[in-house]
Order: C-alpha cells, then structure tokens, then sequence
C-alpha cells in the first residue's frame, strides 16, 4: 500500500494521562498546527484510550492525525500486550486516524501472512527507537523494518555525539519515505536539519511539554528555528559547549537573522569532545560558532588563526569557519563587558575585582586593564588566579580578605547560579563591597547574586546585556552587516522569567 501523503512536515504531539486533559490539550493547540501525533499510550487505561477515541468519532475531528500506542518495552507507556496494542489501533482506525504508528518489535512476533490482517487498512509507520545510541549500520535496519510492510519507516535514535546527528541525516538523504529522529540533547541539530536532509517528518512538543528527549516546541521548532523551511543554501551557525540547554544565544541570533531575512539558522550543539564536533563542520555545512564554557580555551589548539587580541586573552568565544575547515578565532566577550560597564563606572584608574580564572574571566580581565583600570583576580583555583592576574598586571586576591577590601565592580565570571543551580551564589552579601556588581550568568535574569547586591544597597549589571552586546559583535563578524540590536534584547528578555 502507497501511503498518502502528510499534510505538514511538522507533527504535534499530545501526550496526557487522563481523557479530560487530553481534550484540553488538543483544544489548546497552536492554530496553524496541520498534523497531530496522539501518544494514545499515555493515556492511564485502555477503557481511558476509549473514551477519548469515542470522543474524537463523534466530535468529526477535522484535523489530521497518527495514532500511536507504544508499549513500555519499546520506550511508551502502554502496559498491555502486542495483540492489544494492535487492537487499540484498530479502534483508532475507526475513530478516523489517517495513520498508524506501529513498533517493529510488535509486527516481528508475527508471520508476515498475518500482519496484513491484524493491522488497519491504513497507511502505516513502522517505528525503531533506541534510547540509550545510535546503532551501527542503520542502512541495514532499514531495510530490516522495510520488509514489515511500512509506507514509512521511523528510526529515532539517541545521539551521544554530533557524528550520530551526521549519521541519522545521511540516512534521510539516501533513502525515501524515512522518518528520521536524533534524540537527546545532542540531537537537537538532528531534529532541526532533519526536514533539510530528506525526512518526511518531524515531531514537535506542545509549547507546554515534551515527549521524547530533545525534542523542541512547536512554536520553536517553526518559528525560531523555521526547520521546515530550512534548505541547502541555508548557512548553519550554534553554539558549542557542555551543557548548553541553559543558552539564549539561539534565540538571540535567530531573531536577528529572521530580522535581516537571512537564509540562516542557530543551533545548539551539545559537545563534548571538540575533536568529534570539528570533524562535522564541513558535512553539518557550519559556517561560524559560538564557544562557551568549558571551550573557551580548548579550542586554541585547533584553531588555524586568530584574532591578535583573542590571542593576547587566550580564549576564544567566536569562530569563522572558512572553507569548510579552516578555523578562525575571535573573541567578542571583550567587547561586550566594555560597552556593558562603561554605562555604569568609569573604569579608567578603578579598581575591579573579577571572580573566576576561566575564558570568560580572562576576556574581562583584559577588556578591563586595556581600559586602564587595576584588576584583582579571586578564583578557586588559587594557581590560575595568580597567573591570570600576572598577565594584566593585577593582583591575586585571597577570598578571606574580601570583607576587609573595597572595589569599584566586582565582576562575576564563572557558571555558579546558572540555571539549573539558580539558588548558588559565588559570594554572600558581606562580600560585596563595591559600587557596581556584575553578573555574567543571563539565565535566571535575576540569579541570587544579583538579588544579594541589591539588598546590600549596591548597583547591578545583570549577565543578559552582556549576552546582547557580545552576541551583536558576533552577528556582525559572521554576516557583516549591522546588527538589530533591539531585536536580540527583546529575543533575549521574552526567554527570561522575571
């Protein structure tokens, strides 16, 4: 059987335990949602799965969906046995779904003589999911869920690494009718690229919830990241590091390539290991990226050129990629401390204190003695401390004399009071001798720190408008144009709970 075509290439999924909150979830869908995948597993019984069926028959849904039942030893939910499974179909079939969704583990226990009577005269997606890797010779398993009878055949898979998304995309582009899926953190670039490689869909989460790891909100998926319009000229750029879920960089620079209608997209990339991630540049089609923590300084070693002044800080927060290969490094965290504390201190002869040793913390420290002012260096690590206080001719400052010492700003540099530890703090209120307090970390918009300076009567800087500032140079080194200033800090802001 041919299976007909879908009517978008992005699915909602509604996932909900109980037949009342599975009707407010499909009442609450976005109103240019075009095809729905109802996870009919979720739903806490079969007489639960019923009574919604029942519904959805006599209400006429008009829009289309898929019905999926997947059994808990394939990754779902239902608790009941292959041939129940299969009859939960059948009813759904009735009810008026377009498409089913059946695991291949379910058909396999079968003779294939009977499998055409035990499933609904419906088109049909045989379905794969591997949630711990990305198996090996994923050509051959195609063609092992090919043979169960599928209109379309859906593989999803975890990556650990961007070699997984690169593997599960070229199977997209080789073979017709696959639906292909990286999930995970890891996967996200997967998902994105997914419809640009050849998949015939891809899965998106109400903006309320997800499903599956990794998976993205509808509204995201379309709207930020536009994955269904995404084609081979558009240029790919993201941000590297490890985590990365916390970032806003992608919807700070997605907002800013929709602006100037760039055939550009944003993406998050989980790394850990560089040497893997290099190696998917040139078959990713990555033309720049951004380096956060723990890269900054990492990446040195594989860069091709860099700028004179990211060489003098030694770390590195933007790169060029030229050729498919050849690295070129940046480092615009200088210029975003700058315009970000020249509104609030004059920093030539003050003196400011920096917390923390790593990449972000030497851009500061630099960007602040280039300025004239004397930089003190406080950080775990007392041997880093020291040598990074050397190279701008500072000092190393021990934490016990912080309550008996005064500065013009103290500048926070290291990832304490990120999301999701947002109740950490690097110093306590009686530390925070100073006029100015910086926080580089952007998400919460206000973490403990920033809350602890002001109940102490001291100005703040919060980490976002530095995000804003460092990411508006990045833009413009990358597209050479000028970038939309106001659109990245409005991106930036809606991300962030007050």
């Amino acid at each position: 059987m041919a299976g007909r075509s879908f009517p978008d290439s992005v699915a909602v999924v509604v996932a909900e335990r109980d037949p009342g909150a599975f009707w407010r979830a499909l009442r609450r869908l976005p109103r240019r949602a075009r095809l729905l995948e109802l996870r009919l597993d979720y739903l806490a019984s079969v007489a639960a799965i019923v009574r919604v069926l029942e519904r959805l028959a006599r209400a006429r849904w008009q829009l289309p969906w898929i019905a999926t039942c997947r059994r808990q030893a394939e990754g779902g939910e239902f608790a009941g046995s292959p041939s129940a499974q299969l009859a939960v179909l059948a009813l759904a079939a009735r009810a008026g779904c377009g498409w089913v969704d059946v695991d291949a583990a379910t058909l396999e226990q079968w003779p294939a003589r009977l499998r055409h009577a035990l499933l609904p005269h419906l088109p049909r997606i045989v379905s794969f999911h591997d949630f711990r890797r990305t198996p090996a010779r994923l050509g051959r398993l195609l063609q092992r869920l090919t043979r169960l009878g599928a209109d379309w055949v859906k593989i999803a898979v975890t990556a650990r690494r961007q070699r997984d998304n690169l593997a599960v995309l070229g199977l997209a582009r080789r073979h017709r009718r696959v639906i292909a899926l990286t999930m995970g953190t890891a996967g996200i670039p997967g998902r994105v690229l997914g419809l640009r490689a050849g998949s015939a869909l891809v899965y998106a989460a109400p903006d309320r919830g997800a499903t599956a790891p990794g998976q993205i909100g509808w509204s995201d998926l379309r709207n930020l990241y536009r994955a269904h319009r995404l084609d081979s000229r558009t240029r790919v750029y993201g941000v590297i590091g490890q985590p990365i879920t916390h970032s806003l960089s992608p919807a700070l620079h997605n907002a800013a390539f929709v602006a100037a209608r760039l055939n550009a997209v944003y993406l998050p990339f989980e790394v850990a290991s560089l040497a893997d991630f290099l190696a998917c540049l040139g078959p990713l089609g990555v033309s720049g990226f951004s380096v956060t923590h723990p890269h900054k300084q990492r990446i040195l070693r594989y860069l091709d050129a860099m700028d004179p002044l990211a060489e003098q800080i030694g770390a590195v927060n933007t790169v060029v990629v030229r050729g498919g290969e050849k690295l070129y490094g940046y480092n615009t965290d200088y210029v975003g401390i700058l315009r970000s504390l020249e509104r609030a201190i004059r920093l030539q002869a003050s003196r400011v204190l920096v917390v923390g040793a790593g990449g972000a913390a030497r851009a500061v420290a630099f960007a602040l003695a280039t300025a004239g002012a004397f930089v003190g260096v406080m950080a775990r690590r007392s041997g880093a401390a020291r040598e990074l206080a050397r190279a701008v001719g500072g000092e190393a400052v021990p934490r016990a004399s912080l309550r008996h010492r005064r500065f013009d700003a103290i500048i926070h540099c290291t990832p304490v009071g990120q999301t999701p530890q947002i109740e950490a703090s690097p110093l306590t209120a009686a530390e925070l001798n100073c006029q100015v307090l910086v926080d580089l970390v952007y998400n919460p918009r206000q973490t403990r720190l920033i809350r602890l300076g002001r109940r102490h009567g001291v100005r703040t800087v919060p980490g976002w408008q530095m995000l804003v500032e460092q990411g508006a140079a990045q833009y413009e080194i990358w597209t050479g144009l000028r970038a939309p200033l106001g659109v990245m800090r409005r991106a930036v802001l809606r991300r962030l709970p007050r």
